[in-house]
């Protein structure tokens, strides 16, 4: 499979996991739970949610609309593809290593959703990886 074809992927994938974020609210149940927090807190949490959101959803879009752009060898490409690489493997590390695994660890569904966010960031990191160092070539 080409590369541009992998960057397609992933782009269509972070749009999706960027529209997640409109029924994450509902789904985790936050009228309750963000209503035990002060009212700073709890705007600090929708607010820093409408803004991961919105960056992953600028990633897919960018990845997706100007994937022959990225592999383009441009120094502007280049930093891109780093910066997207180390983003998300930070995030694959702060899946193993940040979130606790009593979140999910006995729970069929929460596990199967852990498999999946550690396949995706692997994927990721190794997509924008590659695309990284054949754009060094």
């Amino acid at each position: 499979m080409n590369l541009v074809i992998h960057l397609k992927i992933i782009g269509i994938v972070l749009i999706l996991l960027a529209l997640v974020h409109l029924i994450l609210p509902r789904w985790c149940d936050w009228a309750v739970e963000l209503a035990r927090l002060s009212l700073l807190n709890r705007q600090l949490m929708q607010v820093h949610t409408f803004f991961i959101a919105l960056v992953v959803l600028m990633f897919g879009a960018l990845t997706f609309f100007c994937s022959d752009e990225l592999l383009s060898r441009s120094r502007l490409a280049q930093v891109i593809l780093l910066g997207f690489t180390v983003f998300w493997a930070v995030r694959l590390f702060f899946q193993f290593f940040v979130y606790d695994t009593q979140l999910w660890r006995g729970k069929r569904f929460e596990t199967l959703v852990h498999i999946l966010f550690v396949c995706f960031w692997t994927y990721c990191t190794v997509v924008y990886g590659w695309a990284y160092w054949a754009s060094r070539q």
